[in-house]
Order: C-alpha cells, then structure tokens, then sequence
C-alpha cells in the first residue's frame, strides 16, 4: 500500500493548510518584530507587509509541525523565519528582475528607489535568522539556523546564475537554475519541521522531492508569464529581459540550424526591436505543449518520491503537492487556448 493510499484510509482529512488563522499568526509575528520609529526602512517594511502574500511556505510549516507533533510556539517562529526569508528575495528579485508590481502594489524598488529595497531585503534577512535562532532554541534543534542558511545559500546561488548568461541555457541547466531558486525555501519548511521532529535522517528524501517539486512549480510560472498572470506587465516578459525561461529553452530546441542562428543572435544582442515578432513565432510554435509536458514529468516524479518518505512526512507534504499541482494544471490549460 502507498503512502498516498494509507493517509486515505486514516479517516478524517487532513488539517487545512491554508487557514486564516494561521496567516494572520505569522503575519502578526513578523509585524511586530520590523523596525520601529518613523524611519523610511520602517515605512518600507510596513509598506511591503501589509500585503502578506499567500504565506505558503510558512503555512508549510505550521502546518507540518502540527502533524509531526512539534511545539507550537517553536514552529511558529520557524515559519515566520522561513516567510522572513522568503520576503527578503522577493524584495532582492524584484530589483534584479526590474519588476514594477509586487502584489497588486508598486514593489518597493519601484516605490522606495533601489538603496532602500536593498538595505530593506538585508534587515529582514538578519530578521530571518534572528526568528530561526528563536525557533532553534524553543524546540532545542541547533541545526535550524544552518538549513536556513544552507537553503539561503542555495537560492541565492540559483538567482546569481542567471546573471552570468547571455544566452539560452539547455534544457538541464534551466533545470538546475529553476530547482536552486524555487526549492530552497520550499523545502525549508519541511526540513526544519523535520529536524525539530527527529526525522533529521530524511532531510535527503525531501530536498530531492522539492527539487522535482520545485521544477515543476517554475515551468508553471515560465508558461503564465508568456499569458502575463505571472504578475508580469506583458505577455513573455522573461524573454524581453533575458531571464531563463522553459518555454524559451524549449523553443529554441525545435529550430533548424538558420533559424536558431537568427534567434541566437537577437537573443544574445539584447536588443528587444523585433521582441513582438518572436514572442508570436513562440506562441505559435509547440514551445508552450513541450514545456507543459516537461512540468507534467517533474510533477509524477515528485508524486513517486513521496512514496519514499516516512508515513509521518508524506502525510505532511501531500496537501502541498495538491496545491502545486491545481497551479500546473492551471498553467497546462493555457496551452489549450
């Protein structure tokens, strides 16, 4: 019997994952602990917080915690560190990336100016530490605040990545760079909840069902961006500045050798004149199906791997698998239309 079959047949469902409550619990406890006084970091931070987001990776947490058993106060900090975190590279990204919106708001780059934002996503980061610090000490697991920051170190790797291209990546090294930048602090969650259980031992088993996992989740993205519901201003945003994205790379794989000269050299001179004309040459080719297919790989792998978990954790992490995969589906249905 599977894992999957033996939480079903338990009875009762699952606790939901994505109550109010919980939201509102980590959000108070990062609120009261941003800068105080009438300073332009703290109108900054406030700003930026009362859009909270979906909070999904620290409901991860909670959530997790609850079924494993572990305190809940220690788990609470864990999650608000996590989303801490998390918020931190929003903040960083959206510089990086000259994202305008965050949110349904201006980000605050775009808001603040670049020195602000900076500075901004560098106090919540020792915030963050700070949050798992506490967490560590209240469950008595030293090892929290080194997978924050060995998944901290992941990420920000994964993002540095981007930079050095001025072209294209394969198929594998998109892989590579989508799975460091999205699986680290989904996998966080887990692994400290994890850590503080003492299922320390399976801190393998999830990273590589959050890298799948995580994969899937950003080729997700890739396909809305090219439908602009990723947050984007524009259809195909990520080509117009250059960023990986799995459509692209699928595209490109599709060319014959004049063609691919032609898009290599556009690609590769940064120039967006004829942006337009490739953005439809994309959308009119078999880029978006190949990628979604390549989404519906990573997802059945991930499926397979909960089936190596313990009991315990697969309980945990299948309400998020549910969640991730209702978001892939909806990014499937758009290369129906």
């Amino acid at each position: 019997m599977s894992n999957s079959q033996e939480i079903a047949q338990k009875g009762p469902e699952l606790p939901l994952l994505f109550e109010d409550d919980v939201i509102k619990k980590i959000h108070h406890l990062i609120n009261i602990r941003l800068p105080n006084g009438e300073t332009t970091l703290s109108s900054a931070a406030k700003y930026h917080f009362a859009q909270p987001g979906k909070m999904l990776r620290g409901k991860m947490a909670v959530h997790s915690a609850e079924l494993l058993k572990v305190n809940d106060t220690a788990s609470l900090y864990w999650a608000a560190a996590i989303e801490t975190l998390h918020n931190a590279s929003l903040i960083h990204d959206d510089i990086c990336d000259n994202d305008l919106i965050r949110r349904d708001q201006p980000s605050i780059w775009s808001k603040y100016g670049k020195n602000v934002a900076l500075t901004l996503g560098d106090w919540l980061i020792a915030l963050a530490f700070e949050l798992a610090a506490e967490a560590s000490q209240r469950a008595q697991t030293p090892t929290l605040v080194k997978i924050l920051a060995q998944h901290m170190a992941t990420t920000t790797s994964g993002e540095a990545s981007e930079f050095s291209l001025n072209k294209v990546p394969d198929w594998s090294q998109y892989v590579q760079m989508a799975s460091d930048k999205t699986a680290p602090l989904l996998t966080a969650p887990f692994e400290g909840v994890a850590a503080m259980a003492l299922y320390g031992e399976a801190s393998s088993s999830i990273s590589v069902y959050f890298r799948s996992l995580g994969a899937a989740y950003q080729i997700a993205n890739d396909l809305m961006n090219f439908r602009a519901l990723d947050g984007a201003v524009s259809k195909g945003s990520d080509l117009a500045r250059r960023a990986p994205n799995a459509v692209v790379v699928t595209y490109r794989e599709t060319l014959s050798p004049d063609k691919l000269y032609l898009f290599d050299s556009w690609y590769s001179s940064g120039s967006n004149s004829d942006f337009k004309s490739w953005r439809f040459e994309i959308l009119s080719s078999r880029a978006m199906f190949i990628a979604a297919e390549r989404m519906q790989d990573n997802l059945s792998q991930s499926s397979h791997l909960v089936e190596e978990m313990p009991l315990a954790l697969a309980g945990a992490v299948l309400p998020v698998q549910e969640l991730l995969q209702k978001v892939c589906m909806k990014a499937t249905s758009l290369t129906e239309t």
